[in-house]
């Protein structure tokens, strides 16, 4: 299990190499992610929430019509720990998960979450 150790800037630096379009604001980890619509917002919204449950680690969550707003933080702590690091980067596999070219699978035929 990961420490309640609240990162140093440099620590969330490091982090966010490897978490494209995350960033450090206000001691919490956040991204946005835009969706093709509502229907996707909730499917998005629910997986996110199902691997958060898994983990024991619980982001809030903002949902526009065709967005969905992630922020994390260690709530006992106030600020940003490995906990954090771990969920963005589980949520970032899940939100931008597509099938690889060489996948029988054929994929969303539209615009897909960015």
């Amino acid at each position: 299990m990961g420490e309640d150790v609240v990162l140093s800037d440099e620590e969330i630096q490091v982090a966010l190499e490897s978490l494209p379009g995350w960033e450090s604001k206000d001691d919490w980890l956040q991204r946005s992610y835009q969706t093709p619509g509502w229907p996707h917002t909730l499917a998005l919204a629910a997986a996110i929430g199902y691997a958060a449950e898994a983990a024991w680690h619980h982001p809030d969550l903002e949902l526009g019509y065709a967005r969905v707003k992630v922020k994390l933080q260690t709530h006992r702590v106030h600020g940003i720990t490995t906990h954090d690091t771990a969920l963005a980067s589980r949520i970032e596999e899940i939100a931008m998960w597509t099938p690889s070219d060489d996948s029988p699978l054929d994929g969303f035929p539209k615009n897909w979450v960015k």
